[in-house]
């Protein structure tokens, strides 16, 4: 598989053509009873241990709000609500979110 290159940010497989952004990661030794633990709570949770740990990290913790879903007036398809502190989505707004990704 050859990987090159094109911005700093984005690799490419140029077999694939999927992109890959780094992101850091972090690591860190634990017990091997701390590590079951972590484990065991991720899983009450129905998280990976990733999300737990970030979860836990943020202050985020508690049971997932899952959001409902709604017809979209414009398509008819089935589509996520906004949460109930949420403003919707709109084009405007995934524009604006996405203004700053590379």
């Amino acid at each position: 598989m050859v990987i090159r290159a094109l911005r700093p940010w984005v690799l490419t497989n140029a077999r694939a053509g999927n992109n890959v952004i780094p992101v850091p990661t972090l690591t860190f030794k634990v017990t091997a009873v701390e590590a079951r633990r972590i484990r065991s709570r991720a899983r009450q949770e129905k998280l990976t241990v990733s999300e737990y740990l970030r979860r836990q990290a943020s202050g985020r913790t508690g049971e997932t709000v899952k959001p409902g879903r709604v017809r979209c007036a414009f398509t008819g398809a089935l589509i996520f609500a906004p949460l109930a502190n949420q403003p919707p989505l709109t084009t405007e707004t995934v524009k604006e979110i996405m203004a700053d990704f590379p």
